[in-house]
């Protein structure tokens, strides 16, 4: 919750301190900008950390002191000073991603695919509470109660790491362990994910989702303001869509198998791209929710089914690595669509970047579809693991 309200309060924070957006702009960036590098570099620590309970809770203790840190100085201090403290979050972030690596540890595999299912859920429920969190407390009682509360959850998320159980990993394979010296800890996810064809089909797919994704915020709003509602209204699309995705999650849990899982993802992305591109046709503000949500309830499945399948293909002591550097690449890739969006947003419209959103998913599921297809008949490199 405090990782996904954390955007939400500092725009509204640094807005109200300084009424330039452009400063926020900068700030987000440079939270996200070491995602690339040290997503991996959190996610190979945790695999081979005997113990990762210790690691989890420090890297969220500082994750926490860095969103203070910045959440106090932004819009206050020198643009450098919080631009550095902007990066420390992005340091220390990926930890909320790479502790669902460590589920295999906890879960019996018969459970795993529940497991994934309420763990993509649980993702959708933040998505719902932490911006909704932040923006209710800045509106009503002010942004800086906003950002103290949404330090505190992530103090509060500090300190429940200590009460985890969270195993040891698993004895690592002696060619596994030798593998690459100190550059492999940041290019080996990579390397895992484009050796192994499910893992390389899902990847590209899904990251090509995202950047259709990036600024599914800015056409939300456009939306609404073209079917005659406010600015505002933009947050019913983005509400509906949230909980289409907790529902679809939540059903993943319940009938979602490991064995189908990259055809779920796959499956997902072609239905995401057809409920969009369909909320262009709506007459009326409702049906646009109404749209949205169904979006939402396809695109909720598709993050517990790629979780499932790099548990599923990942070698071992990969899956923290393999989780952190597959999400750093969909991150980049939608920074790269909320650019895009915001500079075609005065050209194309809503319509045309609603298109362009269905469009990503469309040929993601069909980028996923060719490599899957093709992979088929051989063996998946991660049967040799």
């Amino acid at each position: 919750m405090s990782a996904e309200g954390f955007g939400t309060i500092l725009v509204i924070l640094v807005q109200a301190r300084t009424g330039r957006p452009a400063v926020t702009g900068f700030l987000l960036a440079a939270a996200l900008l070491p995602y690339v590098v040290s997503g991996p570099v959190l996610g190979s620590a945790l695999d081979r950390a005997r113990r990762p309970r210790v690691l989890a809770a420090a890297l969220a203790g500082c994750y926490a002191l860095a969103i203070a840190l910045l959440l106090g100085i932004a819009g206050r201090a020198p643009l450098p000073l919080a631009v550095a403290a902007a990066l420390a979050v992005g340091c220390a972030e990926p930890i909320v991603v790479a502790l669902s690596s460590l589920l295999p540890r906890i879960v019996p595999e018969t459970r795993l695919a529940r497991a994934y299912g309420l763990e993509s859920a649980s993702y959708n429920l933040a998505g719902i509470a932490g911006p909704g969190l932040a923006a209710g407390l800045a509106a009503t009682v002010g942004p800086s109660v906003g950002a103290t509360v949404i330090v505190g959850l992530a103090g509060l998320g500090a300190l429940t790491m200590p009460l985890l159980r969270m195993p040891p990993p698993d004895a690592m394979p002696a060619a596994e362990a030798g593998r690459g010296g100190r550059l492999d800890v940041v290019t080996g996810g990579v390397q895992v994910l484009f050796e192994n064809r499910v893992l390389r089909a899902i990847t590209a797919g899904t990251t090509l989702g995202f950047l259709g994704m990036g600024g599914v915020s800015v056409v939300a709003v456009l939306l609404a303001e073209q079917l005659g509602g406010s600015a505002s209204s933009g947050g019913q699309l983005l509400v509906a869509f949230a909980l289409g995705a907790l529902a679809g999650s939540l059903a993943s849990a319940r009938w979602m198998t490991a064995r189908l899982a990259e055809w779920v993802v796959l499956a997902g992305l072609l239905a995401f791209g057809v409920a969009l591109a369909a909320a262009c046709a709506v007459p009326a503000l409702s049906w646009a929710v109404v749209w949205f949500a169904l979006a939402g309830l396809c695109d909720g499945p598709v993050l517990a089914a790629t979780l499932m399948v790099r548990q599923r293909e990942a070698p071992p002591g990969r899956l923290g690595q393999v989780n952190t550097t597959g999400g750093s690449l969909k991150i980049g890739a939608a920074a790269v669509g909320a650019a895009a969006t915001g500079a075609l947003a005065g050209t194309a419209g809503a319509d045309g970047l609603l298109l362009a959103m269905a469009g990503c998913q469309l040929a993601g599921a069909t980028l996923a579809a060719v490599f899957l297809i093709r992979a088929r008949g051989a063996a998946s490199p991660s049967r040799a693991w």
